[in-house]
């Protein structure tokens, strides 16, 4: 495992402009981060792809939030694709979330980045903490753009269990922050991509994890 703690989020379309984006950004990058915009429109195989030309941990970031038969179809093709890791929701409950963990390492939400997350999801943070604690996935999804609440949700979490947090850059949430409010990966996208000069964005963004760790 790399000593970065950085993840690009390569929520972009075009097949082509992913592998190079990715492959210019690798050196300062934990794990790259595929959404539903860069498998639409590049297809299953982009998790493969970008494995052959980075060699990093590919998480598939699906929100997987089904019942447990159709978690279970959806992430078995996706792990057989060469994904590392899946997120998947955990209001949905113990047996879908179960169904993703049978195949391969999850990641669970318990809180999101958007004000919207406030609404529904952030009320039942608590029961959503106590779901990761009992089931142990690889980690949880926390909210970089509210450090006090990683901090919040480090403190009730787990120690084994580890926090990812987007939001960081276009939504306006800091690095700095929320590694230092308890953040084990920090998950930027359109900050890197969408940067004039990917390499050196994803180069600032590690470096200022790195002064922080």
């Amino acid at each position: 495992m790399r000593k970065s703690r950085l993840v690009l989020a390569l929520d972009v379309y075009d097949r082509v402009k992913a592998l190079e984006i990715a492959e210019c950004t690798a050196d300062y990058l934990w794990a790259i981060k595929v959404n539903w915009p860069l498998i639409i429109g590049s297809g299953l195989r982009i998790i493969t792809e970008l494995k052959q030309v980075t060699g990093l941990p590919i998480i598939a970031d699906l929100k997987l939030a089904d019942i447990p038969n159709t978690n279970r179809l959806i992430a078995s093709k996706v792990f057989e694709a060469g994904a590392d890791y899946i997120i998947a929701h955990g209001f949905v409950g113990r047996d879908s979330v179960e169904a993703v963990m049978g195949l391969g390492k999850t990641i669970i939400v318990v809180e999101m980045s958007h004000p919207g997350a406030k609404e529904f999801i952030q009320p039942v943070v608590d029961r959503l903490i106590e779901l990761a604690n009992e089931l142990e996935p690889f980690g949880v999804i926390a909210p970089a753009t509210r450090p006090e609440r990683v901090s919040y949700i480090r403190s009730k979490l787990d120690e084994g269990i580890k926090i990812l947090t987007p939001g960081v850059g276009a939504q306006g949430g800091k690095a700095r922050d929320a590694v230092k409010a308890g953040a084990d990966y920090v998950i930027v996208g359109r900050s890197i991509y969408g940067s004039d000069n990917p390499r050196e964005a994803a180069r600032r963004l590690h470096e200022e994890i790195s002064e922080v760790v």
